[in-house]
């Protein structure tokens, strides 16, 4: 089954149930460990790792000053 028809194949209750479907989706085909040119070619999760250190050190160097 491609991607695109998986969720085709629910019958969608309510919100809660569409909002399960689609965090499942993207757990299941979003590939966070391929690299990404937005990402200056590192894979997601580390980007992001880096991403949040270095506003998380950035906002303790504004409160300390």
């Amino acid at each position: 089954m491609k991607k695109t028809e998986w969720i085709n194949s629910f019958q969608i209750m309510d919100y809660k149930h569409a909002y399960e479907l689609i965090f499942e989706y993207i757990n299941t085909f979003y590939n966070t460990v391929r690299i990404h040119n937005h990402c200056r070619y590192k894979a997601q999760q580390k980007y992001e790792k880096e991403y949040l250190d270095k506003l998380e050190t950035n906002m303790r160097k504004t409160v300390l000053d």
